[in-house]
């Protein structure tokens, strides 16, 4: 490995820390999550992507014609798009689908067995807690119940229970006040009754046996607040691979100016119908990735080459031996925000103010948002 876990301080924790030089578009680490889900309004809107590796199970032009709402839709060199409709498979008793057979075996042999619905549908326990979180969740989505049920099932199919139980529970948790604030901010406040609720209907939904602490009312918010920390959000999309692929292509200067037109065109006919929901999305747990840092400046980013939830870490620039790796918490967008707006940010979904270089730096800057300062030159546009 190229990378460490050190100990930083007790009230930053621990940071993930380069053991050699590391350049600037190199590939740090790949890592499979510890477990994953596709978020529950995702699947409801027809985002098709394998159940357990959220592999895309459309082809390029079945997506782009579903985002589009343009039926007649028909992509030049197919050859480029990754999907492979061959392989894919379903469960025999409920007909959950996967990219493939070996996905498939591998969700049977973690979770799925557990958690087969074995053919019931919509009045099975685990379809009751999914729709439930659907009305106490609403897009655009940040994380999903449905982590809990396969977390316990984790535990409860494997050989090694207390090593499994452990992987998970060794990720930083927060105290009782942190965790009221992270499970606080993913449910709308009139909806918070409901944790209770949700608590009762994962008990109904899986086995208890050895997992009775994570499914008391404490124990459940420590859950919540676990996937809400560490959560990372995974994006797949075979339109993307394919315009990627695509763009690669060996052709004249003339056919790359009009396949270069063409996507242009796509993405402007997606987004006028699907807006920027165009990705199967969902959120998985990372056993390394989870201990990289914030920075409004990061020197690394998450990616999702392989267009499943392996997670692939890429530099962004070039990284010293001894350097700390981080990572930003924030979209770009938000990034690009004043530290005012950075650090409200960020202080209300994950409970820091952040000291990084990049915010050291603006420490003069006034103490209002980007919002508030466009508020304030648009007045003054008026009052001239």
């Amino acid at each position: 490995m190229s990378v460490e876990i050190r100990h930083i301080d007790p009230s930053k924790g621990n940071g993930l820390f380069a053991k050699r030089q590391i350049k600037s578009g190199e590939t740090i680490f790949e890592e499979n999550p510890l477990v994953s889900a596709q978020f529950s309004w995702n699947a409801a809107y027809g985002y098709n992507a394998c159940d357990h590796c959220l592999r895309p199970l459309e082809t390029a032009e079945e997506n782009v014609r579903r985002l589009s709402a343009k039926p007649n839709i028909v992509l030049p060199h197919p050859e480029c798009c990754e999907t492979n409709k061959t392989t894919i498979t379903a469960c025999p008793s409920c007909g959950i689908n996967y990219c493939s057979p070996e996905c498939q075996q591998t969700a049977f042999k973690q979770y799925h067995q557990t958690l087969c619905c074995q053919g019931e549908g919509e009045k099975h326990p685990l379809q009751i807690l999914n729709e439930f979180w659907k009305q106490c969740h609403y897009p655009p989505e940040t994380s999903t119940v449905m982590l809990i049920p396969r977390i316990i099932a984790m535990i409860q199919q494997s050989p090694t229970k207390d090593e499994t139980l452990q992987s998970f529970l060794k990720f930083v948790h927060k105290h009782t006040n942190e965790e009221d604030q992270f499970v606080h901010k993913m449910f709308a406040e009139k909806f918070e009754s409901g944790i209770d609720t949700l608590c009762e209907m994962t008990r109904n939904a899986v086995p208890n046996e050895g997992v009775e602490q994570l499914l008391t009312p404490d124990g459940y918010r420590s859950m919540l607040a676990l996937i809400g920390t560490n959560g990372q959000g995974v994006g797949t999309s075979a339109i993307s691979r394919w315009a990627h692929n695509v763009m690669v292509l060996s052709v004249s200067d003339e056919d790359k100016c009009k396949l270069d037109k063409l996507i242009d065109d796509l993405y402007d006919a997606m987004d006028a119908h699907a807006g920027v929901f165009l990705n199967n999305e969902g959120v998985a747990l990372y056993s390394l990735q989870s201990t990289c840092n914030h920075s409004c400046n990061p020197n690394a980013e998450p990616t999702f080459v392989h267009n499943n939830n392996r997670l692939s870490l890429v530099a962004l620039k070039d990284i010293e031996e001894g350097d700390e790796i981080c990572i930003s918490y924030l979209d770009e967008c938000t990034l690009e925000r004043s530290r005012h707006s950075r650090q409200k940010n960020l202080k209300e979904n994950y409970l820091f103010l952040c000291a990084c270089e990049k915010c050291l730096e603006e420490a003069d800057q006034p103490e209002i948002s980007t919002d508030e300062e466009v508020d304030m030159e648009e007045n003054e546009d008026m009052s001239d």
